[in-house]
């Protein structure tokens, strides 16, 4: 999540700020809220302490929890039938079966990513490199489909625009997105065999990257040359600016919060020029660090005015007509780590911020089709 800028703190105009942005026009808000908007979180399973964290998700109104699923951990070595959930190469994480209950208990989503390719099936490389044969990673969506029921948003991937979590990866050119179109369109398929009902989340791009998510829009083709699959494009939209929607993008190519009107445009063109449904965008991370800079991002605000940007990038997502928008993440690190993150909703002892009391205060669109 590191994008590499400067360190400085932009104070900004906290009330025009949330004016401007809380005011979508009439026939827009209209269309928003015609259809869900989830208010989305990353953050742990459990405390500290040890409690379970749901009882805060519960208490912040959170719609959807997500977590990962990395597939060379679940499946160290190749199981005799990969669809099988019950094979005994298969060790399932407690940590997800724990959120899944707990989700259950509360009344929470559960939304989980799959990344991370075994040895075993990308030829010995490490876990970036996609697998040689999409069948084997559509296999494991079918297995783990099965052993997580429930679990209607699968999200494919993360960020693969960038070198460290997919390789190889030329910088600006269209190989990696080729790539990742034929993984998405086998795991859209097995995804979707296993319940029409579940939400296929795919794309998966960020600010900036080795490539960028423009490039990774154009590029995303299939042999065909029409796009993969997908119900939602996920996108992380980190930003030193604040949330504001802009007439000039982040940079040629980047695609940050104040940008998403301009990416939903171009997933659009590509989309209906296939004369394919045109997916929803769902905004998986969003944050802004607090306090002072850290191991991920040199950037940093104030609380206050983390408090605002929280509020003005769920306004954003809203405005666009995102599915949803996700916060990254729920506690500060604590400051006896080295340089610890900030981006927490609570500090580090538990004590909320100005950003808890945001978080609460967004609202959720009733429930539509999914």
């Amino acid at each position: 999540m590191h994008l590499g800028i400067p360190r400085l703190v932009r104070r900004t105009a906290l009330a025009a700020l949330l004016a401007l942005l809380c005011a979508p026009s009439g026939a827009q808000a209209a269309t928003a809220l015609s259809h869900t908007f989830e208010k989305a979180i990353w953050g742990p399973v459990t405390t500290d302490a040890g409690t379970s964290a749901f009882p805060i998700y519960h208490r912040l109104g959170v719609d959807t929890f997500q977590i990962q699923l990395t597939w060379a951990a679940t499946a160290r070595r190749r199981p005799a039938d990969a669809t099988d959930s019950r094979d005994p190469a298969y060790h399932w994480p407690a940590e997800i079966r724990e959120a899944v209950r707990m989700g259950r208990r509360y009344g929470i989503r559960i939304a989980i990513m799959v990344k991370g390719t075994p040895a075993w099936a990308n030829g010995g490389g490490d876990v970036t490199v996609p697998p040689t044969s999409d069948s084997d990673i559509a296999d494991f969506f079918t297995a783990a489909t099965k052993h997580y029921p429930g679990v209607r948003r699968w999200m494919v991937w993360g960020e693969p625009g960038r070198l460290a979590n997919w390789s190889p990866l030329p910088q600006h050119q269209p190989d990696a997105p080729r790539r990742y179109a034929t993984l998405l369109e086998a795991s859209y398929q097995a995804i979707k065999r296993a319940s029409l009902r579940n939400v296929v989340i795919g794309g998966m791009t960020f600010t900036a990257g080795d490539v960028f998510p423009a490039e990774w829009v154009q590029w995303m083709r299939l042999p065909s040359g029409r796009p993969p699959h997908l119900d939602w494009w996920g996108h992380n939209p980190f930003s030193f600016r604040p949330p504001v929607l802009a007439d000039h993008p982040y940079f040629k190519g980047g695609r940050d919060i104040s940008d998403l009107d301009t990416l939903h445009t171009e997933i659009a063109a590509a989309y209906s020029g296939a004369h394919m449904r045109v997916p929803r965008l769902w905004i998986s991370e969003f944050t802004v660090s607090s306090d002072h800079a850290n191991r991920a991002f040199a950037f940093f605000v104030t609380r206050a005015e983390q408090a605002a940007w929280l509020t003005a990038g769920f306004a954003i997502a809203r405005r666009v007509d995102a599915a949803g928008i996700g916060w990254f993440g729920l506690f500060d690190e604590a400051a006896t780590l080295e340089n610890p993150t900030t981006f927490g909703l609570l500090d580090a002892a538990g004590k909320p911020k100005p950003a808890f009391d945001a978080y609460r205060s967004v609202r959720s669109a009733p429930p539509a089709s999914y």
